[in-house]
């Protein structure tokens, strides 16, 4: 039997897939974002996880000979813990893995409110390396139509907090999120806000609704539809056109998006650029994911 239990089911960031996941919360505190299904079911209300069961399952994983080189703290909202909590759970992992080479979890802004940066610092100094950053949008109107409960100015204080703590960030951005009434202003503020915090990753995906978009699209009130390729693509050419970047890995390659783009910006903005616009003005050069090949 696999020493680590988990309560179903567990998501992690594609780069993530060789990391041992820790459960350390279950489901997510907000959970009200209105184009995430990810926590909906009845098994997924928010709880910690109690710091000995963890200590039980990481020494389990030890003592069956498992070895473990990165951490993923999972679920959704690891870091609405406290300090305190944390650091408890990261000394469990290097009590029994000492050597492991990264620690990262996903964060929302809001849970960076009640850290400082000296708390933060020092669970870099122990491991936590990186953090998956869920913005979304740099647009406020997007954002509260969405009821992600952050805006430009929250996402941007935790995103340089995490960069004065000597944590990197990688940063998903949603494709399509606004629609096309807000499609320019949703590429144009995420920009901005990208400019502003320098991440070290940053990444998009299409918004996409497999169970059904009746309960997001209740509060565009009849304004918001599925951008379709070219719209997407046109969100896509604004976005880049915009981001000014010094040296950010930058990764459209989820299984979501129609269009794959790899580079690092700025350095590469001009061949992404080229690409999309391409993309747009010579159908059928650029070769594109089927819809069969697409998915979350």
């Amino acid at each position: 039997m696999y020493p680590i239990s988990y309560i179903e089911p567990v998501f992690r960031p594609p780069s993530e897939w060789k990391s041992l996941i820790l459960q350390v919360t279950n489901g997510c505190s907000w959970n009200r974002c209105t184009f995430c299904e990810m926590y909906t079911q009845p098994n997924k209300r928010f709880r910690p996880a109690k710091v000995e069961d963890i200590e039980t399952q990481v020494r389990r994983l030890k003592e069956a000979g498992h070895a473990v080189q990165r951490v993923f703290l999972a679920d959704g909202d690891a870091m609405t813990l406290s300090f305190r909590r944390l650091k408890a759970y990261i000394e469990t992992v290097r009590k029994h893995y000492p050597d492991v080479s990264r620690i990262s979890s996903y964060c929302l802004p809001r849970n960076l409110g009640n850290k400082s940066v000296e708390e933060l610092a020092e669970l870099r100094e122990m491991g936590l390396s990186l953090m998956y950053v869920g913005c979304e949008s740099g647009d406020d109107e997007v954002l509260e139509l969405v009821e992600k409960g952050e805006n430009y100015q929250s996402s941007l204080e935790a995103l340089q907090k995490i960069k004065a703590a000597g944590i990197k960030s990688s940063v998903m951005i949603l494709n399509g999120l606004g629609g096309p009434a807000l499609s320019e202003q949703h590429a144009l503020n995420s920009a901005r806000l990208m400019n502003e915090a320098q991440p070290e990753y940053l990444s998009t995906l299409v918004v996409e609704f497999p169970d059904g978009s009746e309960r997001f699209e209740r509060n565009f009130k009849g304004r918001w539809r599925k951008l379709d390729k070219m719209e997407l693509f046109r969100e896509m050419e604004i976005l880049l056109d915009n981001l000014e970047l010094e040296k950010t890995i930058f990764r459209s390659d989820h299984a979501s998006n129609y269009l794959v783009l790899k580079g690092v910006l700025g350095k590469d903005k001009a061949r992404l650029l080229n690409t999309v616009r391409t993309a747009i003005e010579q159908p059928g050069v650029i070769p594109l994911r089927q819809e069969w090949q697409r998915g979350l």
